[in-house]
């Protein structure tokens, strides 16, 4: 009996210090691989755009358009800003800036917004998201919320970071981070939803502007502006298109007469921009030394997600998962009044605007590794590697 409860004794010994060399085994290794993500010079993502892609810089304006109250940011953790349940599109590519093992070992990198107190100092050298709930390419986009930031002020704060970037680093060691890092445009949607096509208030534009000439307008504008950030300094530039706004829970709950159809006018306006803006592309990269746009067809795979819904793994493709009143709860933004469904992966739509994390997913996942057919001439990942 002895010699059995000294068996056992030594057995639990030896199993503690396997147990011991393991933890110590695992954490040398986490540490390594902590130093080695450390060490590695990965390139920064400097975000321009809208509410599709806002991380909270709306949180420090006196604006109409917010989403820093529940239940927004349900799966985020807390609201932050971003105007969906849980990450936005950009959130999830900027994955990329870290190796696979840093990702295995649980290190998150959310891009900061440029507004944030914290967002100073070496933070900036991992990029700033600059984009703004209601901001659009057009200046007067979006002046029904009042305070917004629009794409040329939304440059100018870019114009800010880059001196503090120099201050620290050195003009050269800047321009070869901006180089090789990730510069994303996505906006245009406000310019039609909160402009052009504003109920009531915009009847006098579209009597004294035509559908043609106002996306003339904004290709015009944005020619000039991504002129402006190739001569800033960026090389590496993916501008999306605006996806199909008329099927948006806002939209349908606007326009009833369009029954359970997606209202026409709206896409057809952002088919119009889509077209000349896929011809901006190679026009820009043609005339600009050393650049590489990239177009990314986001109303492509938007389409592509309602269309096959069912194979997506959704089972609502037009309502809104946070809602209020309208038979897609799009009448109502989305904010502590409003009801949750109970199982937000099942619908494509947030709210009466925006995508959910589902659909942010797919979307950034066609982006980063897809085809041609939705991002042109090359994807996310392969731009970043060339």
């Amino acid at each position: 009996m002895q010699k059995v409860y000294t068996l056992i004794v030594l057995m639990d010994i030896y199993s503690k210090r396997v147990n011991i060399v393991a933890l110590a085994l695992y954490t040398y290794t986490s540490l390594a691989l902590f130093g080695i993500c450390l060490g590695q010079s990965f390139p920064a993502n400097f975000i321009f755009g809208d509410s599709l892609v806002d991380a909270g810089n709306n949180n420090y304006i006196v604006s109409l358009s917010k989403a820093n109250c529940v239940p927004n940011g349900i799966d985020f953790g807390s609201p932050s800003g971003r105007y969906t349940n849980g990450r936005t599109i950009i959130d999830i590519i900027g994955k990329v800036f870290l190796l696979s093992f840093c990702q295995e070992l649980g290190f998150k990198h959310f891009t900061p917004p440029y507004l944030a107190p914290t967002t100073s100092g070496p933070i900036v050298l991992d990029g700033v998201n600059y984009a703004s709930g209601g901001g659009g390419i057009l200046n007067e986009t979006g002046k029904i919320f009042g305070g917004r930031i629009n794409l040329d002020a939304q440059i100018d704060n870019f114009v800010n970071t880059k001196q503090d970037i120099i201050s620290q680093i050195g003009l050269q060691a800047t321009m070869q981070l901006f180089e090789k890092s990730l510069f994303s445009v996505t906006i245009g949607s406000n310019d039609f939803i909160n402009n052009y096509l504003t109920p009531i208030l915009s009847i006098p534009e579209q009597k004294l502007m035509s559908p043609d000439k106002f996306v003339g307008a904004m290709i015009s504008r944005l020619r000039l502006q991504l002129n402006r950030l190739h001569n800033l300094g960026a090389r590496k530039i993916v501008v999306a298109n605006v996806g199909p706004i008329g099927c948006i829970p806002f939209e349908r709950d606007m326009n009833p007469k369009s029954g359970d159809n997606c209202v026409a006018l709206p896409n057809e306006l952002a088919q119009s921009f889509n077209t000349q803006l896929r011809s901006l592309v190679p026009e820009l990269n043609a005339n600009l030394k050393g650049s590489k746009f990239v177009y990314a067809d986001v109303y492509q795979v938007v389409e592509d997600i309602l269309e096959n819904y069912i194979k997506y793994g959704f089972e609502y493709p037009n309502s809104s998962c946070c809602y209020l009143a309208g038979r897609f709860g799009g009448l109502i933004p989305c904010g502590p009044p409003s009801k949750v469904c109970l199982d937000r992966s099942k619908y494509v739509f947030w709210d009466p605007y925006h995508p959910s994390d589902a659909s942010n997913v797919i979307i950034a996942n066609h982006l980063l590794d897809g085809d041609t057919t939705f991002i042109s001439p090359m994807n996310v990942r392969q731009l970043l590697s060339s």
